[in-house]
Formats: structure tokens, C-alpha cells, sequence
């Protein structure tokens, strides 16, 4: 009896102790922040954040640029229309000029070439349009290079950061500790994950903007064949 009284009183105590004990082995749950994770990146990092940077103020400019040349104006057309069969051909130019839009500018051109020979026309308007469009384009490449040199840069900070990781295993011989080994892992991943988000944000952007262009494309191809169509009416 006494020997299972005995027992009962370790138990007891050990119960008492065991909180104490899991409060004290309880790890403690560690943060990180996005500036941290960069940092443990090292130097990679910095080239692929000075990409990302120009990509979206590239992106954020062109945006504007594109949103005010897919401005249409209606009446345009009518009133060129109009303003060519009046003879009112000064009228027609500085309406082209008030207008201010790529297809606008197109128009100019072909007006201002009335009275030569239609190819000769259809010529210099084609070439304005190529010069509108190098202008929209104005930066794309910045944007591109960055979808396509980001990713390979974490790839090159994976290369080194395990290389460096490699390095310092080496170096510790048989006291190889996990501490030792993380900055080059932390190199490694960080650089893989920032080269892959960035370049697949500047991916998005690019064909965004790519869409964008070709809409104003599609739009001052069509003003074009409306007025060397106006141009090759029939006169009463």
C-alpha cells in the first residue's frame, strides 16, 4: 500500500512539473519580412529590383501614353470628309492638328500629299504609321529584357549561393552546422523566387502593352483605308 502511495506522489509531482517543462522547450515562432528575404539574396538581388522598378514605370507610362492615342473621335472622319469635298483643305490640316492622335497625324500627311499620284499617298501615310507605332513602342524593350534576364539571374544566384554554400561546407570540415549552410541556401531560393516573380510580372506587363498597341494599330489602319477610300470616290 505504501509503495503505491509513493508512486501516486511522483506522479503527482511530475504532473506539476511537466507544464514547466513544455513552456520551457516551446519554440519560439520566428518572422521575416519581404526587406529581410532580399537582403539574405545578396547582390543579385540588387539588379533584379532595379528591373522590376524600371519595368513598372515603363509599364505605368506607357499605359497613359497608349489610353490617350485609343482616344477616338467620331466625327473626325465626317468632318474630314466634308472639309475635302468642300476644297477646305487648310480646315482639314488643322483639324488633324487639333486632334493630336496617331491615325490623326496618318491623315495629315495623306492630305497634305493631295493632288500626287494615289501610291504616292498610301506611301507616306504608311510611313507616318510606322513612325506612330516605333512611338508607342517607345521602352518596350526595357520591359521585355527584364522578362527574360530576371528569371536568369536567379537562376545565377542559385548557382552561387549554393556554391557559397558548397564553399563553407567545405571549409567546416567535420563541424558542419545548418547555420553555417543557410546564408548560401537563403541566396539560392531568394534569388530563384525573385528572378521568377519579376519576370513573370514583366511578361504580363509586356503582352498587356502589346495588346494595347495593337489596338491602336488596328484602329489607325482602318482611319487609313477611310480616307484613301473618301480619296477614290467618284466626284459628281
Amino acid at each position: 500500500m505504501s509503495l503505491l502511495l509513493t508512486i501516486q506522489d511522483v506522479s503527482a509531482q511530475v504532473s506539476d512539473a511537466m507544464p514547466d517543462l513544455t513552456s520551457a522547450v516551446q519554440p519560439t515562432e520566428a518572422h521575416i519580412n519581404a526587406f529581410e528575404l532580399a537582403v539574405k539574396g545578396g547582390w543579385i538581388m540588387i539588379p533584379i529590383v532595379l528591373l522590376l522598378f524600371i519595368s513598372v514605370a515603363v509599364f505605368i507610362e506607357r499605359v497613359l501614353v497608349l489610353k490617350k492615342a485609343e482616344k477616338e473621335d467620331q466625327s473626325f472622319m465626317h468632318r474630314i470628309k466634308d472639309y475635302i469635298h468642300e476644297g477646305k483643305i487648310s480646315s482639314a490640316i488643322n483639324l488633324c492638328k487639333s486632334t493630336n492622335t496617331p491615325y490623326s497625324r496618318m491623315i495629315e500627311k495623306g492630305i497634305s500629299r493631295l493632288g500626287r499620284p494615289m501610291n504616292d499617298i498610301q506611301v507616306a501615310i504608311e510611313n507616318v504609321g510606322n513612325i506612330e507605332v516605333a512611338k508607342l513602342e517607345k521602352g518596350f524593350t526595357w520591359v521585355a529584357t527584364t522578362a527574360g534576364i530576371a528569371p536568369m539571374l536567379g537562376f545565377l544566384g542559385t548557382v552561387t549561393g549554393m556554391v557559397r554554400a558548397f564553399f563553407d561546407m567545405a571549409n567546416a570540415g567535420t563541424n558542419v552546422d545548418i547555420t553555417l549552410l543557410s546564408s548560401g541556401i537563403y541566396e539560392a531560393l531568394v534569388t530563384t523566387v525573385a528572378g521568377l516573380i519579376v519576370g513573370i510580372i514583366a511578361l504580363f506587363g509586356y503582352n498587356y502593352l502589346a495588346s494595347m498597341v495593337n489596338g491602336v494599330v488596328n484602329k489607325m489602319e482602318a482611319r487609313s483605308m477611310e480616307f484613301m477610300d473618301l480619296l477614290n470616290e467618284p466626284t459628281n
